[in-house]
């Protein structure tokens, strides 16, 4: 046995990637229960599988705290929900904040949908102002990225509610990929949301949740009613229509919604506020490693920015060799994005992440 690959789960590796990343610790009982309940072969019209969507929805409700009149949705990805949301929700006119790659994705597919978006961009590793962000007044839907994953900045939720306060009329789009579960978001300041289910839910990739208010589902009408494309099988209309017989306009991934209901179970279990602790406490100790590390500085150096649940090192000797450093010790993280493949690592903390990994992964990095 090879006492370097020794990890708080045993023999492995230990993923701090930023997603997929390291599964929930229970997720192959509830896909071997999945399958003993021979659930991965029923009908999506069927009435087993109107119990499974309802309880999914109920728990993910509950863990989320997502009011009753927003309504939940599945879909094939987050990429898919940006799609969905600017079909559904803008005829022409979309605002974005951009600080990275996921964010100016946001933006991007507003252009690419022949939309006419304005943004509001600052450098990568920086936050926004939002109270000086100037907003046309014909602006549809203003699209923040709560965390952005390519960077690790956040956008705290206080700051969304202020700018929803002086934009009453305009929808709000949040992209909550990589800050839930941790991250709550304010219902009264965000009128739909996505995520996917591969970073804090800990499930492999394949599922993407789009959540929506009444808001957003008359905005949508009106613009079909109008003759604006609004997409085809997967818009708002057929969406609602099909979830209000809890089923899904198409054949869905069965398993990943069946086991993202057990995994809210859990979580709910577990408690919230446990699970923001841990990840409080976790974060305070990358940060204080990368603050007084010359070796691995922080990139994000306003600690009010700062994610987290995506920590971002700069790694001036390379990134390619810190990265095989940490994974001949059984320690996967993710290298940077885009033009900071070679110069960043990225370090998923989410509730699958012990504390004592952390721990241990720094006392590599040292």
């Amino acid at each position: 046995m090879n006492k370097q690959r020794q990890t708080s789960n045993g023999v492995g590796n230990i993923y701090f990637t930023v997603g997929p990343t390291q599964t929930h610790p229970k997720l192959g009982e509830y896909l071997n229960e999945g399958l003993e309940k021979g659930i991965y072969s029923i009908s999506h019209r069927g009435k087993q599988f109107g119990e499974l969507f309802t309880h999914t929805v109920s728990s993910l409700k509950t863990l989320l705290n997502i009011p009753p009149d927003f309504h939940v949705f599945f879909i094939g990805s987050a990429t898919e929900g940006m799609e969905l949301i600017l079909e559904n929700c803008a005829e022409d006119k979309s605002f974005h904040f951009v600080n990275g790659a996921f964010s100016k994705r946001f933006f991007r597919t507003a252009q690419e949908l022949g939309k006419h978006p304005e943004r509001l961009e600052v450098p990568a590793g920086e936050g926004f102002d939002m109270q000086k962000a100037l907003i046309p007044k014909d602006t549809e839907l203003v699209c923040i990225t709560v965390n952005e994953t390519s960077t690790g900045v956040s956008v705290n939720m206080p700051d969304i509610r202020a700018l929803k306060l002086k934009h009453p009329g305009t929808l709000f789009a949040a992209d909550i990929v990589s800050s839930v579960p941790y991250a709550l978001v304010d219902w009264d300041a965000v009128d739909c949301a996505f995520f996917s289910v591969q970073k804090g839910f800990g499930m492999p990739s394949g599922l993407g949740v789009l959540i929506v208010n009444g808001a957003c589902i008359g905005k949508s009408e009106q613009l079909k009613a109008r003759g604006v494309n609004i997409g085809s099988f997967h818009n708002f209309s057929a969406l609602l229509k099909y979830a209000g017989k809890q089923q899904t306009p198409e054949t869905p991934n069965v398993m990943a919604i069946y086991v993202l209901g057990r995994v809210c179970d859990d979580y709910i279990e577990k408690g919230l506020a446990s699970i923001q602790k841990e990840t409080d406490e976790k974060a305070r100790l990358l940060y204080a490693f990368l603050d007084a590390s010359v070796r691995y500085p922080a990139f994000v150096k306003k600690e009010a920015w700062r994610s987290k649940t995506v920590i971002v090192a700069e790694t001036p000797e390379g990134s390619a060799t810190v990265l095989k450093r940490l994974s001949e010790r059984g320690y996967i993280v993710g290298a940077g994005y885009g033009e900071f493949k070679d110069t960043h690592i990225r370090i998923g903390n989410f509730p699958m992440h012990k504390v004592e990994d952390v721990k241990k992964i720094l006392k590599v990095l040292e």
